[in-house]
């Protein structure tokens, strides 16, 4: 499994959970079976591009970030992102003389006992072999359940993979600290762009967020350590959901998320919030 896989599995883990759809609602509301929906996020199947994107619908976030990840994903999923294989140097060698090749079958001349027995193996390998094959797929698929699946294993950890000191300026989607996060404060800037401030419990860290940016646009984070920022650099940042590198938090830290918009004379937006305090939809401050 690629890392772009576990990333893109993470991201619709918090898509599904910030927007509280179980497999039911998903089923209800996309073409998609309760049981696919179940592969999709816990990283047994590659989801459709279709089904990212109502995904991405229902939990009204954008969809272009995502979209990016899927597009790798799905490189490596079919292979096509696998260079194919060299194939082998001729070998210019003579052959031996004395190597006679075996006579093909239907020239006139008589098989030996032991060439028989060895043809006639060959052929029932093959009979038996397309029996299992057409077997296989005359089987019934099982993705057309709609019986809620029991609890599977999935091939990699769900647990986070850092806390506190040790998350410090790392990708909270890379390290699986993205998966149920709390907000603990969103806003909308004079620009139109949204943030939000996020925090996880179990990795020690806040990270923040925003969309619907605009290209040089810059946010920041920053606790009791250093500033972590993210800058939307193309139209595909733009167009999609970005968040900044983590800071380590404590319970009763307090974060600050400031937003500076790309033109030179634009004024910069700062939001503060408390650890273990209520969500709060803030109305920006000029920083002091």
């Amino acid at each position: 499994m690629t890392t772009e896989h576990t990333r893109l599995f993470a991201a619709l883990r918090e898509l599904r959970a910030g927007a509280g759809l179980s497999l039911a609602a998903l089923a209800e509301r996309t073409p998609y079976s309760k049981s696919s929906w179940e592969r999709y996020l816990n990283g047994k199947a590659l989801p459709p591009r279709q089904a990212v994107q109502e995904l991405c619908r229902l939990a009204n976030e954008p969809d272009g970030r995502l979209l990016a990840l899927w597009e790798i994903t799905e490189s490596h999923w079919s292979g096509r992102a696998v260079a194919p294989a060299q194939a082998p140097p001729p070998d210019d060698s003579p052959r031996p003389e004395s190597q006679e090749l075996p006579p093909p079958i239907g020239t006139g001349r008589r098989l030996g006992g032991s060439r028989v027995l060895t043809v006639l193996a060959v052929a029932y390998t093959v009979i038996v072999g397309g029996v299992a094959v057409l077997l296989f797929l005359l089987l019934p698929d099982s993705d057309g359940r709609e019986t809620e699946p029991g609890p599977v294993s999935v091939p990699f950890s769900l647990a986070p993979q850092c806390h506190g000191a040790a998350c410090e300026g790392r990708d909270p989607m890379r390290l699986i600290c993205g998966i149920g996060p709390d907000t603990l404060a969103s806003y909308r800037t004079a620009t139109g762009a949204h943030i939000e401030l996020r925090h996880s419990k179990k990795c020690g860290a806040s990270w923040a967020r925003a969309w619907g940016t605009e290209i040089g646009d810059r946010v920041e984070v920053v606790a009791s350590g250093p500033t972590h920022s993210v800058r939307i650099k193309n139209k595909d940042d733009a167009a999609a959901f970005v968040y900044t590198e983590m800071t380590e938090v404590r319970p009763g830290s307090t974060v600050r998320v400031c937003f500076r918009p790309a033109p030179a004379d634009g004024e910069r937006e700062c939001v503060e919030a408390r650890v273990g305090e209520a969500t709060s939809t803030a109305r920006p401050r000029p920083p002091r």
